[in-house]
């Protein structure tokens, strides 16, 4: 299977591509295209596509990374947003033939059909370069959804790539950090600095690699009300664990109940939702819910 080699690595060819259209960064969409090859084939390799691949790329831009893709899987679907940027992407993919661009808003793309469609309902690979902005709702909405996934392979916001995976006690630890290992492994890949893109974004950057696991690692009677916990217990980082419970309004947990529960994990009433780990949210969700069939 021969491909033609990708070319907007380069950054001369990108400003060529650039000019030629008269395109206009806009920054609603957050784009920052990358311009360094080194990084590019690393996104390919630690994202380990291979030519049994379907892999779903979300905003392409001008086909960077869609051509490095291309190259390597035996088919992509690009998802793209930008009006401006559809006839950009037949031009710089129009030498290969196993790429569809998809010219809609990825969180209205039904991907659980597109697998079915495309990869006979098995799990696809997914990779990025994600607007900062958007990068949470993006990667929570694959999961929540049940999307068949085997990995996530993602250029992110250094400091968000530093909340997925870090654990409890860590400032950066909070409710995406519980959500991403919940469902995933996270591994850092790379940190790219500003350097590698045009503009320039203000701030460093790294690739992670989210691998789905196969089972997940904590028993959840209730996926929802663990994850509403976990939120409201985020949501005030200086209050206790009680006191963020006791205020949620949309879990109504009564104080004395979140007291007694933490009692009985061995758990001070005073402790604050970071100090708890994966595991110990979901027996706090548990127990809880057993004392409501209980009440």
């Amino acid at each position: 299977m021969s491909r033609p080699v990708p070319t907007l690595g380069n950054p001369k060819n990108t400003i060529e591509i650039l000019n030629k259209y008269k395109f206009v960064f806009q920054k609603k969409f957050g784009q920052n295209f990358l311009i360094d090859e080194h990084v590019l084939s690393k996104i390919i390799r630690s994202a380990e596509i291979t030519e049994d691949d379907f892999v779903v790329e979300i905003g392409p831009g001008i086909g960077t990374l869609t051509q490095y893709l291309a190259a390597s899987a035996r088919e992509v679907a690009a998802i793209e947003i930008d009006d401006a940027l559809i006839p950009i992407l037949k031009d710089t993919l129009s030498a290969y033939d196993n790429v569809t661009v998809i010219h809609e808003d990825v969180l209205k793309v039904d991907l659980c059909k597109l697998a079915e469609e495309k990869n006979g309902g098995k799990p696809i690979k997914v990779v990025a370069n994600l607007p900062y902005y958007i990068t949470t709702p993006i990667i929570m909405g694959l999961f929540e959804n049940h999307v068949p996934v085997e990995s996530i392979t993602i250029m992110v916001q250094k400091e968000v790539a530093d909340r997925m995976k870090t654990g409890p006690g860590s400032k950066d630890y909070g409710a995406l950090s519980l959500a991403v290992q919940y469902y995933a492994k996270p591994e850092l890949v790379a940190n790219v600095p500003p350097n590698c893109f045009m503009p320039r974004p203000r701030v460093g950057s790294a690739v992670i690699r989210l691998t789905r696991h196969t089972e997940v690692p904590v028993e959840a009677e209730d996926e929802k009300l663990m994850f509403q916990i976990i939120r409201a217990s985020f949501n005030q980082r200086r209050k206790t664990l009680v006191n963020g419970l006791g205020n949620a309004p949309e879990l109504h947990i009564p104080k004395e109940i979140t007291t007694e529960v933490l009692e009985e994990m061995g758990l001070s009433a005073s402790v604050r939702g970071e100090a708890l780990t994966l595991a110990q949210f979901a027996e706090l969700s548990n127990r809880i819910l057993e004392k409501r069939k209980n009440a």
